[in-house]
């Protein structure tokens, strides 16, 4: 099977150690992830992982299946880029000069929708999101007025046909509710339980 860009949306506790573990599942089987992001989710106390790698389909099902297999992963999703909605997010650190006298930065800086965030007499540093390829072509032109610094940051993305993590859990809520907490009735009693 051909390889191709995938991004896996991992829905988790938060607990201490996860990414440890879940990055051990991807190195065991030795594939590159090309960035991870994790954040809260739109549940409380659960957590969001956004993975993206390059693989053929049927690894990226075998290792979602393994991945599910952690106690503390609720749900593990893989998609297309098609199948996504998705952007980056970049920092770009410029000479403040260049940006006063040359009115083509300033106009590709507008054409990819940049905003300034820190304005110094000596730089200046911008903000833009986009696809992977936008941020690319930003970079390189900007190389050539003086970049001085430039971060990316990992991929976020939300499923378009997707009803929400949210949601499912609200209906296995409905469908297999927990069952009423009983009461130990020994718990107070430990001298008279617990006497040798």
């Amino acid at each position: 099977m051909e390889k191709q860009e995938y991004t896996i949306t991992l829905y988790t506790e938060n607990s201490i150690g996860m990414i440890g573990r879940i990055s051990g599942i991807f190195s065991r089987r030795k594939i590159n992830v090309e960035s991870l992001n994790t954040s809260p989710s739109e549940v409380e106390g659960i957590h969001r992982f956004t993975i993206l790698i390059n693989e053929s389909e049927d690894v990226v099902r075998k290792l979602c299946r393994q991945i599910e297999k952690q106690v503390e992963v609720l749900k593990a999703y893989y998609n297309t880029d098609e199948e996504l909605i998705w952007q980056e997010q970049a920092l770009y650190k410029v000479p403040t000069e260049i940006i006063a006298e040359k009115a083509s930065v300033e106009r590709l800086l507008r054409e990819y929708g940049a905003s300034a965030v820190v304005i110094r007499h000596d730089y200046t540093v911008f903000e833009t999101a986009g696809h992977r390829e936008e941020i690319d072509r930003l970079t390189a032109a900007l190389g050539e007025y003086g970049l001085i610094e430039f971060v990316r940051g990992a991929r976020i993305a939300i499923i378009k046909d997707s009803a929400g993590f949210h949601k499912k859990i609200k209906q296995f809520e409905r469908e297999e509710p927990a069952p009423e907490i009983v009461e130990n009735e020994y718990l107070n009693q430990q001298e008279r339980v617990f006497t040798m």
